[in-house]
């Protein structure tokens, strides 16, 4: 049986099983009050139309839940099947799946389409605060930044230029000029995180490092001057200067290059310009969680489709996501 075959991609039931399965391997919870005493909690069944398929009552609280309450796929109108499908598709493309698509392959408008890839995209974000910073003693993090799509907020600069008719690097075709700006960190072998930063400052670009990178890693850049008195702060900070045309430089054992972070942003530019094309600064964030979502559960690391599919399931719950909210 292919991916695509499975009955929870076709039958609601089978679907709602399946996500139950994932939500609740020891039973139903109540989110209400949080009660997992299943002597206390009884699935209603009959033939009233009243009755949702796969409704629990609590007779602790009195209250009444689906495996959908408490996630983003709360009070949704879409079949679980399609959900599931939708979550399958975003899940196994490396470079993501537009709401266009979306739209033709499950038979929903196009604004249905781009709200469930964004409550899809807010179940794939990461809990930073209970994650952890990545890196640590003996490991090596990459640290970078690029450009992306044009500002839709104007830059403000740290301090007014020198220069009256002052202009951007490169005539203001690329660097900072009036672009987003996302930091990238990746750690060797391990994880990355993207972030969407307003302007890029020796101090905005500290708060991300110290924020998810423990001090006693090893860091390397290239020659930014971003990251010149950060990287006193960790155990070594190795550069590469790609203005002298150096990529790599083998210390030893070691290898200094960002070539890692460098491929993470090449990954995440691919998927946006050539699937997503547009995208608001507003939702830049969600983007940037999509992509790290699969960088960090790719096939390297022993991540199969279905693995990642089901860890993105598990993370829907105690996440809430509006229409309004969306934009």
């Amino acid at each position: 049986m292919t991916d695509l075959q499975n009955p929870m991609f076709h039958d609601d039931d089978a679907a709602r099983e399946a996500l139950e399965a994932v939500r609740w391997p020891h039973g139903p919870n109540c989110p209400h009050c949080g009660n997992a005493d299943a002597s206390k909690i009884a699935k209603v069944e009959g033939k009233k139309r009243s009755h949702r398929p796969g409704l629990y009552y609590c007779n602790e609280c009195k209250g009444q839940f689906t495996v959908t309450v408490g996630t983003v796929f709360e009070r949704s109108k879409i079949p679980l099947s399609k959900w599931w499908l939708a979550t399958h598709l975003m899940g196994s493309s490396k470079k993501g799946v537009s709401a266009h698509q979306l739209h033709r392959m499950l038979g929903v408008t196009y604004k249905t389409a781009w709200f469930m890839a964004h409550r899809i995209r807010e179940a794939m974000k990461e809990d930073v605060k209970s994650s952890g910073p990545i890196g640590g003693e003996g490991k090596t993090v990459e640290a970078d930044e690029t450009y992306i799509g044009k500002r839709e907020t104007p830059r403000v600069y740290a301090r007014p230029r020198a220069r009256k008719n002052w202009k951007p690097t490169k005539s203001g075709k690329a660097g900072g000029a009036q672009k987003r700006i996302v930091v990238g960190l990746v750690e060797r072998g391990g994880k990355a995180r993207m972030f969407h930063l307003q302007n890029a400052t020796a101090t905005t670009v500290r708060e991300v490092l110290v924020r998810n990178v423990t001090r006693d890693t090893t860091l390397y850049t290239d020659e930014s001057r971003l990251y010149v008195e950060t990287g006193k702060e960790y155990a070594k900070h190795d550069t590469v200067k790609h203005s002298a045309k150096e990529y790599a430089r083998r210390e030893g054992e070691l290898v200094v290059h960002t070539n890692t972070i460098e491929n993470v942003f090449s990954v995440f530019k691919r998927g946006m310009v050539g699937v997503y094309q547009h995208c608001g600064e507003a939702h830049l964030h969600r983007y940037l969680a999509e992509f790290d979502f699969r960088y960090n559960r790719r096939a390297k690391l022993g991540f199969t489709d279905a693995m990642r599919v089901e860890e993105l399931m598990q993370g829907i719950e105690g996440k809430r996501l509006t229409y309004r909210s969306a934009h």
